[in-house]
């Protein structure tokens, strides 16, 4: 199967060299070959498997643990106003 490398590359708008963009090409035409073998395996029976653990709800106790103080967390910064980090406006009015 073809693959537009190019067009592909550029909607995910990453750089491609030519040696890579032949790289890609190579390797997607392999995983959509892969697909269509896929394709040709008989499933009607086979149960629809979510996750194959057999796990349930696996959660953590809830537990309230002692943070940073103010003072350890902004001990590292470079710059800092009345208690907060200082940091370079990204947004005009």
């Amino acid at each position: 199967m073809k693959i537009n490398v190019p067009h592909v590359a550029k909607l995910a708008n990453l750089p491609l060299k030519p040696e890579e963009e032949r790289k890609f090409e190579k390797q997607l035409s392999e995983i959509l070959n892969y697909f269509e073998k896929l394709k040709e395996v008989d499933t009607k029976n086979v149960e629809t498997t979510s996750q194959v653990t057999g796990l349930e709800n696996v959660t953590r106790e809830d537990k309230a643990i002692n943070s940073l103080t103010q003072e350890e967390a902004l001990s590292n910064t470079k710059s800092q106003h009345n208690g907060f980090f200082k940091v370079k406006a990204i947004l005009e009015d």
